[in-house]
Formats: structure tokens, C-alpha cells, sequence
């Protein structure tokens, strides 16, 4: 990272993610998921402090599951997991971005992505995503 010094000179200072990382009162951070070849996003989840370990250590996306009060290994039991290529934080430190390699869907709808519907000007959806798997075939 850079930083501006006297005279308008850049100095890299090296930070560590979990250092720089603004979890809410709930502990969580927002994770936004994208397609690191062609920039689509896939979702939007949840971190905690030790999903957001344990994707660093393993590579594959992990969140915390609001609903389940648990942590959630994306694609544990669909096989459509998420190898993380890049991390990313944002300036305040308060919103991750995951670029990585998606296998199968993201959406547990079916869909490759999660934003799959489109709102027209009246506010009216339209699918627009590919259905990539059925539900019902592969949580079971």
C-alpha cells in the first residue's frame, strides 16, 4: 500500500489483511465474490474473523451462515467451490472483495451467479442468468 509523504513522495507500507480488516458490532465483514477471468459477480456473504482465516489458509472461500450461526465452507456439499485467486479490502477496511476460479454455480438457486435477476425501469425482474445445476439434484 502507499502512502503520501512530505513532498508528495509514495512510500510502500506493507499491512497485514486481518490488521486493516473492520468487522461489525456482529463480528462480520460483507464479502463480495468475484469471477477473477471475466469480472462477473457471483455473490455476496458474510465473513467472520475465522472464515476469513480460514479462506486465507486454505484458498477456498469460507463465510459465516447468519441463518445456521455457523461457518460455511462454500461448495462443501455441492462441489461448487471457490479457489480464491486474489483478496481484496477496501479503503475503509470494511467490505472484502474474493476474486477466484468458481466451479459449477454460485447460487443455490442453480444459477452461475447469485444476480441472475435484472429490474427493469418500472421495477420489474427478468431472469437473465444460466441456470448451471438443479437444486433439487444436488442438495439432497
Amino acid at each position: 500500500m502507499s502512502v503520501p509523504v512530505v513532498g508528495g513522495l509514495e512510500v510502500e507500507v506493507e499491512m497485514e489483511l486481518m490488521e486493516v480488516v473492520e468487522f461489525n458490532a456482529q463480528g462480520l465483514v460483507p464479502a463480495i465474490v468475484q469471477d477473477a477471468e471475466n469480472g462477473q459477480v457471483l455473490m455476496m456473504a458474510w465473513m467472520s474473523r475465522e472464515s476469513l482465516q480460514k479462506t486465507m489458509d486454505t484458498g477456498e472461500t469460507y463465510f459465516w451462515s447468519r441463518s445456521r450461526q455457523c461457518l460455511w465452507h462454500k461448495g462443501g456439499s455441492s462441489g461448487h467451490v471457490q479457489r480464491v485467486r486474489e483478496l481484496w479490502v477496501d479503503c475503509d477496511g470494511d467490505t472484502i472483495l474474493a476474486k477466484v476460479k468458481q466451479t459449477g454455480g454460485a447460487c443455490h438457486m442453480g444459477y452461475r451467479s447469485c444476480f441472475y435477476r435484472r429490474a427493469d425501469a418500472a421495477g420489474t425482474l427478468s431472469i437473465q442468468g444460466e441456470k448451471v445445476f438443479e437444486p433439487d439434484q444436488v442438495y439432497r
